[in-house]
């Protein structure tokens, strides 16, 4: 038992350092993580230097990282979002996979000589892109949400729905004796049914309900182990019927898309998602059997180049139909010719189902990783011709509707006037607040409010920060310091800060920083008061209007001379004191 856990401390050592050093070159290279890991697995795995082995009980503690990225995917698909981009998701993107799909099996029959069913089985995982590699390609690049980006974010979308429908199809094909007294077809499908219907169920009357709770009780611990609950527990139900866990988890997401905890449940899965991911093709790395890669390397290249040539044109060919321009389209379809990391889990399922050989598996595995490997390289060499006209045509077309042009943190009194100001003038806002009452009596009025700390920049991010033109922290109380501010400018230096300063003290903590704007929460409402009671008192407006000029200026200069001592009480001789006049002639 102790050399079992000396190994796993070991092997987890070799596995993150490695991952650690290659991803560090390869992005430094401009070739993105994921070839990094993938490398770094071939290097220390059994293949060459065999540092580490064991990649097959690896690869499985690792898909939970697919299962988590489909979880987030579900969670990405708010029916809003998923109505306005339901031409590109459900047209362009089922033309993809169905076109890329069936030619590159005609391919694989007519040229590799494979029989019907296994060309269907591999030309389907070869359809798919990778999301994992385009989506941080296209965050980078700042694209992720211009109408380019979003185009791409469809297809992905829809590639990855789709890897539900495969499976079932590579089962239905399958050849293995041991699923022969398995579920037939038509009951299949009667179970997949059942447990969507039993999933959305229980997210509407348990899920939403423990996250109420959890919620209330400030713990954000639980959130972490009520989030990774939901997504094993949707796998295992799916398992348990002989089903997909991908799907579970999927069905997990969109069933806590529109509710209010979607951001605080990505920010806290997103890690656990990146370091399994990470592992998933540190694996795969592992795996790849470079001696049968060595025995048919013209094969490898060839099929690699078929497959990125088949995709780049067809996708070109659709982005053409839909209207994009050639260079659009053309872009398009470089940076999603390659294979991606759902290839892998479907070409298992078809080695499993004896439709390919294990050989066979393997050199479809590096044919999808050679791909992968390819795509930096091309959107580089092809940037020149490709990007310059769309920096002038698409790059002033912004962030869409979903995209928060501005966020506000804190969704009370003050922050209902400012968010409701801006929504007057059709600015996008996504609203935070950690108030589970609050949030529940701000949808009864018809407004979004999502729930989490938005002073947490995993937080922010996720709900779309860095295509944020505005963040207004609007909280009540002095619950912002001049370091969190400071970390959340250099973590957005594109969006413009506003925020609520609770009294003058907080106004001179803050106002040094980097924030556009501090407002004191009581400033225009005690002053607005005073030229109230000074009309009722038959004070003439034109006296009106030199005290309050007089009492701005002085309190301006005040100010000034306390943010640079960084002292409130600095100035106070310049304090508008009370004369003794008992009653005669006012100051």
């Amino acid at each position: 038992m102790e050399h079992a856990g000396v190994s796993m401390v070991r092997d987890g050592t070799i596995l993150l350092g490695s991952g650690l050093v290659f991803v560090l070159v390869f992005r430094r290279l401009g070739l993105g993580a994921t070839l990094g890991f993938l490398v770094a697995g071939a290097i220390v795995g059994p293949q060459l230097l065999g540092l580490v082995g064991d990649a097959e009980s690896k690869l499985g503690f690792a898909e939970l990282g697919i299962t988590l990225l489909l979880f987030i995917v579900g969670l990405e698909l708010s029916p809003q979002r998923l109505w306005r981009l339901k031409e590109d998701i459900f047209g362009l993107g089922l033309i993809q996979v169905v076109a890329c799909g069936f030619v590159l099996a005609a391919i694989l029959a007519l040229a590799a000589r494979f029989s019907l069913a296994a060309a269907l089985a591999v030309g389907m995982p070869l359809a798919l892109s990778s999301t994992a590699q385009v989506l941080p390609m296209l965050q980078s690049a700042g694209r992720l949400r211009t109408p380019f980006g979003e185009r791409a974010f469809s297809i992905l979308l829809f590639q990855d729905l789709s890897i539900i429908p495969m499976i079932t199809i590579i089962a239905a094909m399958s050849r293995n004796p041991a699923e022969v007294g398995g579920p037939s077809g038509w009951l299949l499908g009667l179970y997949t049914v059942v447990a969507i219907g039993g999933l959305v169920a229980a997210g509407r009357f348990i899920l939403r309900p423990l996250f109420r709770l959890i919620g209330n009780l400030g713990e954000r611990e639980m959130f972490v182990f009520a989030a990774l609950f939901t997504v094993i527990a949707a796998a295992a139900v799916m398992e348990f019927l002989g089903l997909s866990t991908a799907l579970g988890a999927f069905v997990a997401g969109v069933m806590l898309a529109d509710s209010p905890y979607r951001h605080e449940l990505e920010a806290d899965v997103e890690p656990f998602r990146a370091i399994l991911l990470g592992l998933f093709f540190l694996a795969v790395g592992m795996m790849l059997n470079l001696g049968a890669i060595a025995e048919r390397p013209v094969f490898v290249v060839a099929m690699a180049a078929a497959l990125i040539a088949t995709k780049a044109g067809i996708i070109t060919l659709l982005g053409l139909v839909f209207r994009m321009g050639w260079r659009q389209a053309l872009a398009l379809g470089l940076l999603l010719s390659q294979g991606g990391e759902f290839g892998f889990v479907l070409l298992a399922q078809a080695q499993n189902a004896l439709l390919i050989a294990p050989d066979a598996a393997s050199l479809f595995g590096a044919i999808i990783t050679l791909s992968m490997a390819t795509t930096p390289f091309l959107m580089m060499f092809t940037r020149r011709f490709r990007e310059e006209p769309i920096a002038v045509s698409d790059g002033r077309d912004g962030p869409r509707a979903d995209g928060a042009n501005a966020i506000i943190v804190g969704y009370g009194r003050f922050g209902q006037t400012v968010g409701q100001m801006l929504m007057t003038q059709d600015i996008p806002v996504t609203l935070i607040d950690t108030d589970i009452e609050m949030i529940d009596i701000a949808a009864e009025f018809g407004s979004k409010v999502y729930y989490g700390d938005g002073t947490r920049l995993d937080l922010l991010r996720q709900a779309g920060a860095a295509d944020a033109e505005l963040i207004l922290f609007c909280m009540d109380g002095d619950q912002l310091s001049p370091e969190q501010l400071e970390a959340v400018h250099e973590a957005f230096p594109n969006a413009a800060l506003y925020v609520r300063a609770f009294d003058r003290r907080a106004l001179v903590k803050l106002k040094p920083g980097p924030a556009r704007a501090v407002v004191r929460e009581v400033l225009e409402s005690a002053v607005r008061m005073a030229r109230l009671a000074m009309g009722g008192l038959g004070i003439a407006p034109a006296e009106i209007d030199r005290a309050e000029q007089m009492y701005r200026a002085r309190d301006k200069e005040r100010l000034r001379i306390q943010v640079e001592a960084g002292d409130i009480r600095a100035a106070r001789a310049m304090v508008v004191e009370q004369h003794p006049w008992g009653g005669g002639e006012r100051p």
